[in-house]
């Protein structure tokens, strides 16, 4: 998600969040309608308090192996906190007992996707209707994703800018340096609609993605043969195609915009988006440089936990004004901002939109109307930010999507004052601040 000021008074404002996987993720219907122990698993779950759910649903599968609703929700479960073998197991275990039922497909997929198995996962997508990316991902047959090449055990990236958003250079499939911009709303790495077709990247079809203000617009899927990143060369990835050159003039004063870099490329290292150092740091997934990490210094570090839903969707707790804890998306895009959030959050809070500073913005499904306020008190964890910018667009398109209620997103102004790193091993959010 992007944001910008116009004139001082007004803000432009896109989205870049793709769901990819439209799973039916509204609880499965009940073994035993009015089961005491399973409509209160189903309330802790929709309130996000996934540990406490699990622990019934543990339970009731122990009384009831068969139970499909236990295992669906345990495997559900294992995968927001990224046990992927466990989720595997527990999914299985719910197809089997229900091989009709299509409700889990999606999850699976998703469980075979992270860990790059993408011929497991197209075969499922390819059952459930989603033909476009099924296809995208049966053309890395006899591949490795996201092979590195490069023999250190870290590459660094500086950004070009910061502001509005950080950007750095890449280059794709040998080419010549691009810009491409940092956004964890974004999934794959995702290619500009025309640089797409200029460089010849093999595509295979579209499907519709969600955006600012309730808007939708086709993502297609290809195919990328290399991305070089600082010291390394990063090959065979997925790539979703995007109109991203929109946004240059009006969100990066005319640096044209070939791509974005989202979630799923970082998540396959240790992460860190290094504001205050101004560069993008990419690490090994191994303990040492996991430690380093943790020792980095100098200043405090703050550990906030996270899950993921979807291929990119961290959520973690937040605390907006006096309001009891919520979840908050962890999208990185919006740009002069650090939170937008949805209507009945922004009610509940007491938050008042500054009406006569409304503008107009620009996302991947159109124009949307963006009206500015600002959260006295915003925490994420033990950090905590006072009088914190932020910006209301309309329908929050994944308030309700993942079958627990996300608040909104927290975003770039408030992460700005640190190194965050992300952790997709212990799943958490390690903020470094320069002090």
């Amino acid at each position: 998600m992007l944001a910008t000021r116009r004139r001082a008074k007004q803000f432009l404002l896109t989205a870049i969040g793709l769901l990819f996987f439209v799973a039916s993720l509204d609880a499965p219907a009940a073994d035993q309608p009015g089961n005491a122990k399973i409509e209160s698993a189903d309330a802790l779950f929709k309130a996000g308090q996934f540990a406490d759910a699990g622990k019934i649903y543990r339970q009731l599968a122990t009384q009831d192996p068969k139970s499909y609703r236990a295992a669906a929700r345990l495997g559900y479960i294992a995968l927001l906190s990224n046990r992927l073998d466990e989720s595997r197991e527990w999914l299985e275990k719910a197809a089997a007992s229900r091989p009709d039922e299509s409700s889990v497909k999606p999850l699976l997929a998703e469980v075979f996707y992270r860990r790059d198995e993408f011929e497991k996962a197209g075969r499922l997508l390819s059952a459930i209707g989603a033909e476009p990316r099924a296809k995208m991902l049966a053309s890395f047959k006899g591949l490795k994703p996201y092979e590195v090449q490069g023999s250190s055990q870290t590459t660094s990236v500086k950004f070009v800018m910061t502001d509005p958003l950080p950007v750095v250079q890449v280059r794709v499939n040998g080419g010549k340096e691009v810009n491409f911009f940092i956004d964890t709303g974004g999934a794959e790495v995702i290619l500009d609609t025309a640089f797409a077709r200029e460089i010849g990247i093999p595509q295979f079809g579209s499907q519709t993605g969600n955006f600012a203000g309730g808007k939708k617009a086709a993502v297609g899927h290809g195919r990328i043969d290399s991305l070089a990143l600082g010291d390394w060369v990063i090959k065979n990835l997925p790539a979703g195609v995007l109109n991203t050159r929109q946004f240059s003039k009006p969100v990066f004063g005319g640096k044209q915009i070939d791509g974005i870099l989202g979630t799923v490329l970082f998540y396959h290292f240790i992460t860190t988006l290094d504001y205050p150092g101004g560069k993008l740091i990419l690490r090994r997934k191994t303990a040492e440089n996991l430690k380093e990490v943790e020792q980095e210094g100098p200043g405090k570090t703050a550990v906030v936990p996270f899950w993921m839903a979807g291929d990119h969707f961290m959520v973690a707790w937040a605390r907006i004004n006096n309001q009891p804890p919520t979840l908050l998306f962890v999208d990185t895009g919006a740009a002069g901002v650090g939170v937008s959030l949805a209507e009945s959050t922004i009610k509940a809070a007491g938050i008042e939109l500054m009406e006569d500073r409304a503008g107009e913005g620009v996302g991947g499904g159109g124009k949307v109307r963006v009206v500015p306020f600002v959260v006295k008190d915003l925490s994420l964890g033990d950090v905590h930010q006072q009088n914190v910018p932020g910006t209301f667009n309309g329908p929050f398109a994944f308030e309700h999507s993942f079958g627990f209620r996300l608040a909104g997103i927290i975003s770039h102004s408030f992460f700005k004052p640190y190194a965050l790193t992300f952790d997709f091993e212990k799943m958490r959010l390690l903020l470094r601040g320069r002090q």
